[in-house]
């Protein structure tokens, strides 16, 4: 195929890579750039050397591919648009609400209790959920005995096992599942009311700012209500 010469570059204002110009900056071509070195070569060609059909051909369809993929970039552009926007709303929508994400550590305000979930890969015989406070000192225990498959629902009520409140703080949850003779540890999510909605423009996603959690990403809330 004909090469575009570093001449008809500069004819048209343009310079070969390396050169320092407001296009390099870029590092593109548009379609009309391309259109316009297209057009200078042919009409710059050795008469006596014309530009074989092959490589006219060629060309048109270098042309066609820059054009289409132009266009997808704009689709995709408004598609990432709309999705974002999307999912703005639906997380404006999530403010006053209570939502639930993964979790073990959540504060405690003085006369509340907290709310909780452990997700289980399977049934289990017993499982309880052990709550700690900032010393790593044990408070309470709760019994949810045997449990299926799924999200297993608790709640503590703020009080110690002896029946007193427990002081404001932060408090984490451990819970613990068994069958037969073999526990393990399993995944906790803790619940709180959503309070505002943040973008990260970091990561391009959304915060949500959940009472006694802190910053939860909206794409790691596991349910609402």
């Amino acid at each position: 195929m004909a090469e575009i010469s570093s001449d008809v570059l500069s004819g048209l204002g343009l310079t070969s890579y390396g050169a320092q110009t407001a296009k390099e900056s870029s590092g593109t071509l548009g379609q009309s750039d391309f259109l316009k070195l297209m057009t200078t070569q042919l009409a710059t060609q050795d008469p006596m050397k014309p530009m074989e059909n092959g490589d006219f051909l060629s060309q048109m369809a270098q042309f066609s591919t820059v054009t289409g993929i132009e266009a997808l970039t704009e689709k995709f552009g408004a598609l990432s648009l709309s999705l974002n926007q999307g999912q703005a709303l639906q997380a404006a929508a999530l403010v006053g609400k209570e939502v639930l994400s993964p979790a073990t550590k959540s504060q405690l305000d003085a006369g509340q209790g907290m709310r909780g979930s452990v997700g289980l890969s399977a049934s289990v015989n017993q499982l309880t959920v052990g709550v700690y406070d900032s010393t790593g000192q044990l408070m309470q225990t709760l019994d949810l005995g045997a449990q299926a498959s799924g999200m297993a629902d608790f709640t503590w009520d703020g009080l110690t096992s002896d029946g007193q409140p427990a002081p404001e703080g932060i408090y984490e949850f451990r819970a613990t599942a068994s069958s037969g003779d073999a526990s393990a540890a399993v995944e906790t999510f803790l619940g709180g009311q959503v309070q505002s909605v943040t973008a990260d423009y970091a990561s391009g996603g959304l915060i949500l700012n959940v009472q006694g959690l802190g910053g939860v990403a909206f794409g790691d809330v596991a349910r609402i209500g």
